[in-house]
């Protein structure tokens, strides 16, 4: 009989509820950007319904009167954040089991508003709902971002309930769609072959895209997505597509639900698996940022507009490029001395690098770190290796002219350490089971604030070790399995899966408050975190251990599509390469990496003299367009995936008055001279077109002058013929 006045009030509530839906007007939530519309409509006590996400919309008045005919047996309208509960036949951007065993959440309409933020390009809305019977409130945070064409989306749950509340989905946002097709574009892979891309036409169900290793997230499967509409056919230049990518760097999951009435609606947002959180009464909840946008010029337009939102808004430094570099660890390893970082460093600025990185094995004592069985967790410098201290390094390769970059690790530790020994309360574990290892290490458990102090204060005290350190190296060698974590209560361990990754942004945001100017790479085994939540504090990303020139054009174009040039480490290594033991000429290898933030991964003192006036060369053509390359608009030609073999890319200034087209040869083209079409250009400026990175001219249109109509429409075609060749041109207006 207890639950009766409960029954009563639920249901007056409904009543309440539907005699609003009759009543009250309609409001639109108009939310916009230049060429975007992301269209909601409501009334007090009524869903929040989606109407449009896609080209702009100047006047959505009319939408007040909008019906999609649904028949309410047997559909669901479209919703701004469907909830597991009342007619919501679909998966839900949230359930919840309410303090009373609830399970059901039926979320309306209260209030919204729109504030210009202190950037005059950037609004935010907020719309306001709570549930019909419980005290839980949701508000959706949407800020757009009105030059880049991109919206991004977060929820923010609260919990007035007299008891704790259990989170069991918890979404950052809902996108339907509607289109005849949907053709998905997401990426694929493994270490060492990470951002593979992929192309699936949606069929009716659902199609999930979802990591559960905690960290190190994106070597499998990346955050990241986009969609072609009423189309089977990926194409660069052309078509609608809307883009979007999760600022979340732990577990994350993207589903996508095509429904009977051929609505595609897109959940993103920290996988809810095995990762249940419990709300406190008076606490509240910020799902991760969702990152959208739209285009109708093809894929190329949606990751221009994410790769300058990138550099205004996504990246630590979006607009300061990473010098160019030499990082020891193909070339040294574990096993060097002082004299061995100092000729290398010679060696770097002789070629015109300009920073020298020290990678692993420079700390450790009582356990040397000599190999990666030891060490880890003990960041004091090992004294047998580096007897004079990093200042001494640090400050010959500022005396050269040279910049100084450092590696750590700070996340992880070894079972042969003296942090092992002194605090096993800090490894992830469950009492009386094994914590795995990989790598030959353990994972700190970084939801813990003790471990969160310990792990700042590895990066202040290596920043101690000299004042001439200007980039840190930030690894992450292993994933999180077998989870346990000795902080969180017994009743609240899947909460570690969210706080691990706030515990490690907690740590970020002391890092730039005190170190606003450092550089800092995300690595984690290579492009284990190439996603927008670490780039918010980080600079640029590891884009792979895999350093093979073939390789890295497919690696590099995956990545391309939703993260600019500015952020993926490209680095040229010896031949055979250690990780596929292809060879590829010298040559070939820079015009890849230049195509990046070109950077240099080998021991200098094997090279030639030949081979070193070729990468004096290369490195002194790179700093004459790299601007170009961080900054520029690209405009891909192809893909590495093309039968033909051939592959380009473009990058254009943004004032259209320079230009540099790279272009590759990955398959022996017989008699075929490929042709590389070049968008992005102004029609009526001329053009002067020169090649770089070579020693001489080699192609008839060499220091020519030709519109950018002609550019466009007829391309450049260069005779690359055989695989591995390739050619650079710079583009200057007249």
């Amino acid at each position: 009989m207890r639950k009766l006045p409960y029954l009563l009030s639920a249901l007056g509530a409904a009543l309440t509820a539907g005699a609003a839906e009759t009543a009250a007007p309609q409001r639109i939530i108009d939310i916009r950007t230049d060429d975007i519309s992301l269209i909601l409509s409501a009334a007090p006590g009524e869903e929040v319904r989606f109407l449009h996400f896609g080209g702009r919309i100047d006047d959505p008045a009319p939408l007040a009167g909008y019906r999609s005919y649904r028949h309410p047996d047997h559909n669901t309208e479209d919703v701004a954040y469907p909830a597991f509960g009342g007619r919501n036949y679909h998966e839900p951007a949230l359930r919840v089991t309410h303090a009373d065993g609830d399970l059901n959440t039926e979320l309306r309409y209260v209030s919204h508003r729109t504030r210009q933020l202190a950037d005059d390009n950037v609004t935010e809305t907020v719309v306001r709902m709570t549930d019909a019977v419980q005290p839980l409130d949701v508000e959706l945070v949407y800020t757009a971002y009105a030059r880049e064409n991109v919206i991004t989306t977060r929820a923010v749950i609260r919990n007035r309930e007299k008891g704790p509340v259990t989170l069991h989905s918890f979404y950052s946002s809902a996108m339907p769609l509607r289109a005849e097709k949907y053709l998905l574009t997401h990426l694929h892979g493994a270490w060492t072959r990470e951002a593979q891309v992929e192309h699936t036409l949606l069929t009716h169900g659902s199609k999930s895209i979802a990591s559960t290793r905690g960290l190190r997230t994106t070597h499998a499967e990346n955050p990241s997505f986009m969609l072609t509409l009423g189309n089977d056919r990926f194409d660069e230049n052309c078509g609608e597509v809307v883009a979007g990518s999760l600022a979340w760097s732990g577990n994350f999951r993207l589903n996508f639900e095509l429904d009977e009435c051929q609505t595609l609606t897109v959940l993103a947002g920290a996988n809810p698996d095995a990762s249940e959180y419990r709300l406190r009464p008076g606490e509240s909840f910020t799902t991760p940022e969702m990152i959208y946008t739209h285009s109708f010029h093809g894929a190329g337009g949606a990751s221009r507009n994410l790769h300058d939102w990138a550099r205004n808004y996504g990246v630590w430094h979006g607009h300061v490029p990473t010098p160019t570099l030499l990082n020891s660890w193909e070339g040294a390893a574990f096993s060097f001395d002082a004299k061995t970082l100092t000729d290398m460093i010679d060696d770097a600025a002789a070629m015109g690098l300009e920073m020298f990185v020290l990678d692993d094995g420079w700390f450790g004592n009582k356990y040397p770190r000599n190999n990666d069985k030891a060490g880890l967790g003990d960041w004091e410098v090992n004294r047998e290796k580096l007897p004079e201290g990093i200042d001494h390094i640090a400050s010959y390769a500022h005396d050269k002219g040279l910049k100084f970059g450092i590696w750590i690790e700070p996340e992880m530790v070894s079972p042969r350490s003296e942090l092992a020994e002194r605090h096993p309360e800090w490894i992830v574990r469950t009492p009386g089971r094994e914590a795995p290892l990989t790598r030959s290490q353990w994972l700190l458990d970084l939801s813990n604030p003790e471990v969160q102090d310990f792990v700042f204060g590895v990066f202040d005290n290596t920043m101690r070790l000299s004042e001439h350190i200007d980039y840190i190296k930030w690894d992450a060698n292993r994933c999180a399995n077998s989870i346990g974590s000795a902080f969180q209560r017994p009743d609240e361990q899947s909460h570690f899966w969210i706080e691990y990754t706030q515990g490690l942004y907690k740590v970020m945001e002391r890092i730039r408050a005190k170190y606003p100017d450092v550089l800092i790479q995300s690595c984690a085994s290579g492009g284990g975190r190439v996603e927008y939540g670490a780039l918010r504090y980080f600079d640029e990303v590891w884009t792979s251990d895999n350093t093979e020139a073939l390789s890295r054009t497919r690696i590099q174009y995956g990545t391309s599509l939703f993260f600019p040039a500015l952020v993926m480490g490209s680095h040229v290594s010896v031949t055979p390469n250690l990780q596929t033991g292809n060879s590829t000429p010298l040559k070939f290898r820079f015009d890849i990496a230049c195509a990046g933030r070109l950077g240099m991964e080998l021991q200098p003192k094997h090279m030639t003299e030949e081979e070193r006036a070729e990468a004096r060369r290369a490195i002194a053509d790179y700093k004459e367009y790299r601007d170009i390359v961080m900054q520029g608009d690209l405009y891909r030609i192809g893909s590495p995936y093309d039968e033909d073999g051939c592959y380009g890319l473009a990058y254009v200034s943004k004032d259209k008055r320079r230009a540099v087209v790279f272009t590759y040869c990955l398959l022996y083209q017989s008699r075929t001279v490929p042709q590389f079409r070049i968008r992005g250009l102004d029609p009526d400026t001329r053009y002067t077109v020169r090649e770089m990175n070579t020693e001489e001219p080699r192609f008839w249109f060499d220091g020519g002058t030709f519109s950018g109509e002609l550019l466009s429409r007829m391309g450049l075609n260069p005779k690359l013929s055989r695989i591995y060749d390739s050619a650079v041109f710079l583009l200057e207006a007249r």
